[in-house]
């Protein structure tokens, strides 16, 4: 469980697509009343968490597990810009501390093995919160941990300084100070603002010396992860093989982990469920792909596991490219894409609910949940062809033209996920039904962030934001209006409103819990309006597992224990 959302470009793998709409035949039909009930039957009985739990001491002692990530990562500050990604969460949640945890039902507790106590007051009229770090708790390099750490990121990440590129200042820019208590080992954070999401905060915690300077911050972890203080530490970073080797920490002062070692190797998602099936990978995510999950199946001794997650997939439509910064020619594209044939199509033989999202922040099984899509959210082509006609864009043989100029956007996908490119091709064939061209544009897994998504070079690209027990955090992190055009957070669209913001900053400082959510619901409408963003579906989190991995697999909001990870005796 982390601050804000990660985003994932390999969501969704599918060799499958819906014939119909790709060859420009049949129109889309809507889901009928039954089949949406079904769906609203099957989302329901998915459960919170699959992970074949077992007691600690019932775990085999050693032992190593094989994960894939789904691409290399150069930065592996999380909390960077181009370090918000699942793949670099997934190698530093056994190395850096997390403060708080969550269970399956998204409830946060502090973690003891960094944290023994945090307690939230209203003093003087002002949120305060103090936490006693563990007397045992020491950085990989020997430097013990104190206020300073939470000092310095909460420095580094409240947006005073623009020179750190942070992907969010969710939390930290509301408060005023943090400060040393009665020993080195007790902070005290004083808020400015009220934030009822402070046990989102410090999740995870870096040290002192990656907070200190934007220089430290923005290119210290680059290639390396130097300090770390979890179960495990770093025994290699092999650039050429593109994996990471975690060891087991004997330096480490809470409960020793069961494994001896966790190997990370980035394999292109085409590749991992056969990694999984010759016996290369102990788990394997399964996202959307019904091939995968059908060869996973025929694995012998597998187990698959699946949980409600807070996690989606979504277009991001990019309000800063030159033909898509009129909302109304943003609403018209909406309006063109049926997002019901998208969902269809990805989630076909998934053995999970085919439904759209209709909500930017509160999943299809979260109980904020609220249809806020109204009109924008169905397919009507004929209303986005008058849209497109008001905004001067008239079409002229197959496509539209303005100013001598054709209507012609990139549909940016990673080049090795089918499904992506299979969503851009759907995609292709809806827009071109209103005189809008489609170039689907496949690029290089691993530069998909770092050169086309986060520098703003994409028109319409797929992927997947992870979310956390904290949904309202993706407001500021996601929605909220850049400050500059290169210092925007997460909002890769670029786009945003007054009306917006204020809702945003009153959603954020809300303490009680249903006026945030009926705050965060209002923002949505917005977002919807906007065409910021265009929601398809909650994300499957599905893992194929052997039987005998135990305490690992589709964890929900629930954070990893990495301590207990490992195989039956």
């Amino acid at each position: 469980m982390k601050v804000g959302y990660k985003a994932v470009a390999g969501a969704a793998l599918l060799a499958m697509a819906l014939t119909a709409c790709a060859g420009g035949g049949d129109k889309p039909k809507a889901a009928s009343s039954e089949a949406a009930k079904e769906a609203q039957q099957q989302a329901a009985a998915i459960p919170g968490s699959t992970t074949n739990p077992v007691a600690y001491d019932q775990v085999a002692d050693g032992g190593s597990v094989k994960l894939a990530l789904s691409s290399w990562q150069v930065q592996w500050n999380y909390n960077q810009v181009n370090g918000t990604h699942d793949n670099t969460d997934q190698v530093i949640e056994p190395l850096m501390p997390l403060i708080g945890i969550a269970n399956d039902k998204a409830e946060v507790v502090n973690n003891p093995d960094y944290v023994t106590e945090w307690k939230m007051e209203i003093t003087g009229g002002k949120q305060v919160v103090t936490y006693k770090i563990n007397d045992k708790a020491v950085w990989s390099d020997g430097t013990p941990m104190t206020y300073k750490d939470f000092q310095a990121q909460w420095k580094a990440l409240n947006g005073s300084n623009k020179k750190y590129q942070v992907s969010s200042t969710d939390g930290y820019d509301r408060v005023e100070s943090v400060e040393k208590g009665a020993t080195d080992k007790d902070v005290v954070m004083t808020f400015a603002k009220n934030y009822p999401d402070w046990q989102g905060m410090f999740l995870p915690l870096y040290p002192a010396s990656t907070n200190e300077t934007p220089e430290a911050f923005n290119k210290g972890w680059i290639d390396k992860l130097p300090v770390t203080a979890g179960p495990f530490k770093v025994e290699s970073v092999d650039q050429t093989g593109k994996s990471v080797t975690l060891a087991r920490d004997d330096k480490w002062w809470g409960k020793k982990a069961k494994l001896d070692k966790v190997i990370f190797r980035a394999i292109e998602s085409t590749a991992t469920i056969n990694a999984f099936a010759n016996g290369e990978l102990d788990a394997v995510e399964i996202p959307a792909n019904s091939a995968d999950l059908k060869r996973a199946k025929e694995v012998p001794n597998v187990d698959i596991r699946k949980a409600a997650a807070p996690n989606w997939r979504h277009f991001t439509v990019n309000g800063s490219s030159e033909l898509l910064k009129d909302k109304s020619v943003r609403q018209a594209i909406q309006l063109g894409i049926n997002r019901e044939t998208i969902a269809a199509s990805d989630l076909k033989d998934m053995d999970w609910p085919i439904q759209t999202l209709n909500n930017h922040l509160y999943m299809n099984t979260h109980k904020g949940y609220v249809d806020n899509s109204g009109e924008l959210g169905k397919y009507n082509p004929e209303k986005a062809k008058q849209l497109l006609d008001a905004a001067g864009w008239k079409q002229e043989g197959e496509y539209r033209k303005k100013d001598g100029k054709e209507f012609a956007i990139r549909f940016t996908v990673p080049a090795s996920l089918p499904t992506s490119k299979q969503e851009g091709e759907l995609t292709q064939a809806m827009l071109k039904e209103i005189g809008v061209k489609v170039t689907v544009e496949p690029v290089p897994d691993d530069k998909f962030f770092d050169d086309y998504i986060i520098p703003g070079n994409f028109d319409i690209v797929p992927f997947s934001w992870l979310g956390t027990p904290f949904p309202n955090g993706a407001l500021p992190q996601i929605y909220k209006s850049p400050v500059s055009a290169d210092n925007f957070g997460s909002n890769f669209p670029r786009v945003g409103t007054p009306e917006l913001d204020a809702l945003i900053d009153q959603a954020a400082g809300e303490m009680d819990r249903q006026k945030a959510i009926d705050l965060g619901n209002q923002a949505d409408k917005l977002i919807w309006d906007l065409v910021h963003t265009i929601p398809m579906y909650q994300r499957p989190d599905i893992y194929a597992a052997k039987k005998n991995l135990v305490n690992y697999g589709s964890f929900g909001y629930a954070d990893k224990d990495w301590t207990s990870v490992g195989f039956t005796k």
